[in-house]
């Protein structure tokens, strides 16, 4: 009973990874060097917004060192 169970098993993954590779099979694919073409041209447009290469102003930044208090 187990026996069966387990080949019962094993085609319901088989199936699952047809129906995987069908999906995958249907998609537009595009060539490598017209992605990094497009990756390129994405980051020198937004290049502007990024704050990893602007920086942050410091009123907006969260991880700004803390005030030491007035008061004390």
């Amino acid at each position: 009973m187990s026996n069966n169970n387990a080949s019962s098993s094993s085609v319901a993954v088989a199936q699952k990874a047809v129906k995987q590779l069908r999906i995958e099979a249907k998609m537009r694919r595009i060539n490598v060097s017209q992605a990094a073409t497009d990756l390129k041209n994405f980051c020198l447009q937004n290049a502007h917004k990024d704050p990893l290469l602007v920086g942050v102003p410091s009123s907006d930044n969260p991880f700004r060192p803390p005030k030491s208090c007035g008061l004390l």
